[in-house]
């Protein structure tokens, strides 16, 4: 199954909160407020949150010319092109330029996100690439966490840096950049603990890996990258808040999308942030994650 099948068939929930109504909305008739205000209330109940709800409803009305105004299927593609068009703004995949190496990427996120499977299978594409790439175990809470990155290792071919459990995080994140600097690797990623985003000590600890690597490289980290779960809706909205804060988010991350009827969220995302989102995920497989695609995720969205 290609992994646009599986996208499609993870937000058939998300889709069909959508479009059963929207056919029924998009009847006949004309544009009228009270369209809009439907149309609203729908992209409200697939997790678009309010404001982009709001926001692309009336861009969408505003693409329609006076005759269109009168036919309320053409607010159908009105409101699938506008949606695209604010996807294909944050639509930028990971790519470590030539110039800087190692390229560091710190990967962050609350528990149970997926954050360590989610760079096993960034590590995975990325040495498909011809990348070579060095990982740095600093989720040192979790004794679980090392052994499952050690095994993602063994799987695509990278070398693992680590210390013991309850070993402070920074060090090893450290001794990582250190040891990717000697052996000349491409690109460093770096686990790190999950974290509830409202526990100001444990965002603390985060800012101190980002001071410690600045003392080896005062550009790195190059990448953060925030994972989500998709499954939580608008919970997502405040993780971001929460964490680009306190570190500065570069990038996105939404994984399990499979199953969740709050596929809008990414839609959400992008409207409140602008930050860009690298990948999505729709499966435990190595293959489902990939790199988002506006264009994608709305056919997927949208179409039957």
């Amino acid at each position: 199954m290609s992994f646009f099948a599986r996208l499609k068939e993870g937000l058939a929930k998300t889709r069909d909160i959508l479009n059963t109504p929207l056919e029924d909305l998009f009847t006949g008739g004309q544009v009228d407020e009270a369209l809009l205000e439907e149309l609203e209330d729908l992209l409200v109940m697939a997790d678009f949150g309010v404001e982009a709800a709001s926001q692309i409803v009336t861009e969408a009305k505003g693409r329609l010319d006076r005759k269109q105004k009168k036919d309320a299927k053409a607010m159908r593609e009105a409101l699938r092109e506008t949606i695209q068009s604010h996807l294909e703004a944050v639509q930028k995949s990971v790519v470590p330029p030539l110039r800087v190496r190692p390229w560091v990427i710190l990967v962050v996120g609350v528990n149970g996100v997926g954050k360590t499977t989610t760079i096993g299978k960034l590590a995975a594409h990325l040495t498909s690439r011809g990348e070579q790439v060095l990982l740095a175990a600093g989720d040192t809470y979790r004794a679980a966490a090392v052994a499952q990155l050690q095994q993602w290792g063994q799987r695509c071919g990278c070398q693992v840096i680590s210390q013991g459990q309850d070993a402070d995080a920074a060090s090893v994140v450290y001794d990582a950049l250190a040891a990717a600097r000697a052996r000349k690797m491409d690109v460093l990623i770096a686990d790190t603990a999950g974290r509830l985003h409202t526990k100001s000590n444990l965002m603390e600890e985060l800012k101190k890996i980002k001071r410690v690597l600045g003392r080896l490289d005062p550009t790195a980290p190059h990448e953060t990258l925030l994972v989500l779960d998709g499954g939580t809706g608008q919970n997502a909205i405040s993780q971001v808040q929460k964490f680009h804060e306190s570190i500065g988010i570069t990038g996105l991350v939404v994984t399990k999308l499979d199953g969740t009827a709050k596929g809008g969220v990414v839609v959400g995302l992008s409207e409140k942030f602008k930050i860009p989102v690298r990948y999505i995920g729709v499966g435990e497989k190595l293959e489902d994650l990939q790199p988002f695609e506006a264009r994608q995720f709305v056919d997927a969205l949208f179409d039957p």
